[in-house]
């Protein structure tokens, strides 16, 4: 089996993808911007062939990419980078070479947000009122019938980036003075606890594994405010979030994908759906994954794709948490402080790259345990502050 890894080296922790594509007998063929001897050697040692351009945005030298893989290997199976940033490129790639999965066409019902919102309203999922605007007359027409505050965000956009709250009238003004020349959703804000509907899907659009993160704040008040975001996974999922959430999976059509589709918990316990990404979790939390749940995502992705077998357990022995530190804060406990105190409850930290530093911080610590408030306490002192 032929297996293109789009960008195999970022984020760092995804190389674990190609690795366990070559364990489960695919040939691994790289495809990235990178010099070869860049790369980390487990990645190197897995790839049967790299491929180097000198920008992955030119698609032509994509397609040229492609069609060296196809004429050294033959025809191509399979193609993804699990990052948002490149679905558009994939689709496009799988369209051109005939590869399953996503196509072209597939695209505007699960990255713009307009078409999300008509899906979640036909599946009979909640969704905050909005629409796109193109004009400030048009935009204030929204605002009288819908309130303030409002959210404005890309139609076509990646987590929280471009992401701005308009208060009242003013900022809204200000917003269309200084808008970025793209289609931008308004809506509602919506006061809640963000929360998430996690798991893979296999080739039949069944849902092979699935959990929840809860977090402490929404992506765009980490982003825009510079805050540490701590999210973490619960050892069960509430009953009306598995509910909403298969429906969600089915309304979408997904196959053989991660998916991480986000939610408002609002405080009459209703939810109300904000967006859907077809992707792994961001950052480190598929190794929170592993760890919560004594698996491995990434073989059992493989084995996915490979053999169309999933096998993670349903059981999640821990609570996990991820709790994230910034450069230029003052934190009560330095670095070693924190590895001498919570001992084996910390089983990861690590630098975090710097395109990712809005949301998931310079360095982030996962904390597992069988216990919510050690957790939850063991988080609070990693991101405590001098006062």
């Amino acid at each position: 089996m032929n297996v293109v890894h789009f960008s195999p080296h970022f984020p760092p922790n995804y190389y674990l993808f190609a690795a366990a594509l070559r364990q489960e007998g695919a040939n691994v063929l790289g495809l990235a911007d990178q010099p070869y001897e860049r790369l980390r050697p487990e990645l190197r040692d897995v790839l049967s062939e790299y491929y180097r351009v000198s920008d992955l945005h030119q698609y032509d030298e994509l397609l040229r990419a492609l069609g060296h893989f196809t004429h050294r290997h033959g025809k191509l199976d399979w193609i993804d980078s699990h990052n948002e940033y490149w679905l558009e490129t994939e689709a496009a790639l799988r369209t051109d070479f005939n590869i399953p999965g996503l196509k072209a066409s597939d695209l505007d019902r699960v990255k713009r947000k307009s078409v999300m919102k008509k899906n979640f309203q036909k599946a009979g999922i909640a969704v905050a009122p909005g629409s796109v605007v193109k004009t400030l007359v048009k935009a204030r027409q929204l605002a009288d019938e819908i309130g303030y505050p409002l959210v404005a965000k890309p139609d076509i956009g990646v987590g929280a980036s471009g992401t701005f709250k308009i208060e009242n009238e003013a900022d809204l003004t200000a917003f269309f003075k200084n808008k970025p020349p793209v289609d931008y959703f308004l809506e509602k804000y919506i006061e809640g606890a963000l929360i998430s509907y996690d798991g893979l899907v296999d080739r039949q659009g069944k849902i092979v594994f699935n959990t929840t993160h809860i977090f402490s704040e929404g992506i765009m008040e980490t982003v825009n405010e510079d805050r540490d975001l701590f999210y973490y996974s619960p050892r069960r999922m509430d009953a009306d979030l598995q509910e909403v959430g298969s429906k969600t999976v089915a309304a979408f059509g997904l196959r053989a994908r991660f998916f991480h589709i986000e939610f408002f918990r609002l405080d009459d316990s209703s939810l109300v759906a904000l967006e859907v990404n077809v992707r792994p979790p961001g950052g480190l939390t598929t190794d929170m994954i592993n760890y919560a749940r004594n698996t491995d995502v990434y073989q059992q992705w493989a084995r996915m794709v490979v053999h169309d077998v999933c096998e993670i357990p349903a059981e999640q022995p821990y609570f996990c948490g991820y709790a994230a530190r910034k450069r230029g804060k003052e934190y009560r406990l330095e670095h070693n402080e924190i590895l001498q105190v919570f001992g084996s409850a910390l089983v990861c930290h690590s630098p975090i790259d710097q395109a990712l530093r809005g949301p998931l911080g310079d360095y982030g610590y996962i904390i597992c345990s069988p216990d919510l408030e050690t957790l939850q306490l063991a988080s609070r002192q990693v991101q405590e502050t001098v006062s």
